[in-house]
C-alpha cells in the first residue's frame, strides 16, 4: 500500500522573501505535508529578505538524490536569481516535471526560474507584476489571478498571495475538504485582493521621533506568519524592528517548526524604549510570552506611559488579558480563546484598534495586521502602497 504522507521541498536562498517561504512552509506543514526545507547555499542558515535570518533543515547539495510529491519555489531578490542559477535544483525540478509530479513557484521564481528552464511553454502562469514581461516571454499565457494552476505547474503572485497559493497547493496535495479545514483555521481573508480596512475606536495618533522603534519578541512555538508578516511589513516601511527571542538562544523553533533567528535576546534590550511592542500568537508560544517576567513589565510599562502595544491569535488573551492590558479596550483574539476575553463584543472583528492597543486574530490576517500599524505610524496612503506592492 502506497503511503499517504505527502512529501515536499522548498528549497531557500539568501534574499529569499521570508514570509512567502515561512508562510509555505507552516501552511503545508498544517495540512499534513513532510516539508523539508532545503538551503542552496553551502550552511542551513540564510540571510532572506528584510533582515530576517532563517534555518533551513538540511542542505540541498545532500538530497539532489530524493523525491517529493511537490517541489514549491519562494521569490525574493537575490534569491530567485540564485535558485535559477542552481544546477541541482534545475536538474531536481526538471525531473519532477518528467515524472509527472507537482512543481509551484511564486513571485519572481516563475518567470526566473520554471521560465528560463523551459517548464511553461504551452502554460498559463503568473508572478509578481514586475515580472510578468519576463513571465509572458516563456509561457503561452501570462495571467493576472492571483493563483494559476495548469497540469502539473501551480504559480502565485507574491507574498499577499502565498496563503492563497499554499491552500490550493493542500488542494493539489490533500483535496479540496483538507483545504477548507487549514483555509477555516488560518482565518483567511473573504476578499482577497480587496482594499484592506480594520476596526478602529478612541482614535489616537501613534507618534514617533525619525523611526518607529518597534519590538517583535518570539519564544518557542511562536506562530511563524504572524511573527514575519509583522517584521517583514514593518521593515518593508523603513521601521526599525527588532526581533527579541525570550529565552536563552537567538534561534528559535516556531509553532511549524520552522526556525527562526531573533536579533537579540529581550534581556539585552529590557530597558530600551520602543514605540511598539507587538506580539505574534500561537496557541503554546503566547502562554510563554506570558510566562516571561520582563516582557510583561515592558508592555505594562508600555501601558503606563500611553505608548501603542498590540498582539494577534492567542497573545491578546494569554498575555493581555491575564494583567489587566486589555482593560476598559476593545479587543479580539484566537477564536478558540475568545471566551477568555471579558469584553467579547469585537471578538468578530479582524483588526481592532483601540486608542493605543491593537490586536487580531489568526495567521490569515497577520499581513492586514501589520498594515494597520503601518497606517497608525505612517498614515492610509502608505499602508495602501504597500499592500499594492504586497499583492494584499
Amino acid at each position: 500500500m502506497a503511503s499517504s504522507i505527502k512529501t515536499v521541498m522548498i528549497p531557500i536562498a539568501h534574499g529569499t522573501e521570508p514570509l512567502e517561504a515561512v508562510a509555505m512552509i507552516t501552511v503545508l506543514r498544517r495540512g499534513g505535508a513532510d516539508v523539508t526545507v532545503a538551503s542552496v547555499e553551502d550552511k542551513v542558515g540564510v540571510d532572506a529578505c528584510h533582515g530576517i535570518k532563517m534555518v533551513a533543515d538540511t542542505l540541498l547539495s545532500d538530497i539532489t538524490d530524493s523525491a517529493f510529491d511537490l517541489i514549491v519555489l519562494p521569490g525574493g531578490l537575490p534569491g530567485g536569481e540564485t535558485l535559477k542559477n542552481c544546477k541541482p535544483l534545475e536538474n531536481m525540478v526538471k525531473k519532477q516535471d518528467t515524472d509527472g509530479r507537482l512543481n509551484a513557484a511564486i513571485c519572481c521564481a516563475p518567470a526566473l526560474a520554471l521560465g528560463n528552464w523551459g517548464l511553461l511553454e504551452g502554460k498559463t502562469a503568473t508572478g509578481y507584476p514586475v515580472f510578468m514581461e519576463k513571465l509572458a516571454a516563456t509561457c503561452a499565457t501570462a495571467s493576472e489571478s492571483r493563483v494559476e494552476i495548469d497540469g502539473r505547474i501551480v504559480t502565485s503572485r507574491g507574498p499577499g498571495t502565498t496563503i492563497e497559493f499554499s491552500i490550493t497547493l493542500i488542494e493539489q496535495l490533500f483535496g479540496k475538504d483538507k483545504a477548507d479545514e487549514v483555509s477555516s483555521i488560518l482565518l483567511v481573508r473573504p476578499n482577497p485582493g480587496e482594499e484592506f480596512t480594520f476596526t478602529e475606536v478612541n482614535q489616537t495618533n501613534w507618534s514617533f521621533e525619525d523611526t518607529p522603534q518597534i519590538l517583535v519578541p518570539i519564544a518557542e512555538d511562536s506562530e511563524e506568519i504572524e511573527a514575519i508578516a509583522l517584521v517583514d511589513i514593518l521593515r518593508r516601511a523603513k521601521a526599525n524592528v527588532v526581533i527579541a527571542a525570550v529565552g536563552n538562544s537567538l534561534e528559535v523553533v516556531g509553532s511549524r517548526k520552522c526556525k527562526l533567528v531573533a536579533d537579540v535576546l529581550l534581556d539585552e534590550v529590557a530597558e530600551k524604549s520602543f514605540d511598539l511592542i507587538v506580539l505574534p500568537g500561537g496557541l503554546n508560544g503566547a502562554p510563554r510570552l506570558a510566562s516571561c517576567e520582563k516582557l510583561v513589565s515592558m508592555l505594562k510599562k508600555q501601558a503606563e506611559a500611553n505608548k501603542p502595544y498590540g498582539g494577534i491569535c492567542a497573545s491578546p488573551a494569554y498575555v493581555f488579558e491575564p494583567h489587566g492590558l486589555l482593560k476598559g479596550k476593545k479587543a479580539t483574539t484566537h477564536p478558540g480563546v475568545s471566551n477568555k476575553l471579558s469584553d467579547q463584543s469585537h471578538v468578530e472583528h479582524r483588526v481592532v484598534v483601540d486608542g493605543n492597543v491593537i490586536t487580531s486574530r489568526a495567521p490569515g490576517i497577520a499581513m492586514e495586521f501589520s498594515l494597520a500599524i503601518v497606517e497608525k505610524f505612517y498614515g492610509r496612503e502608505k499602508a495602501l502602497q504597500l499592500a499594492k506592492a504586497t499583492l494584499v
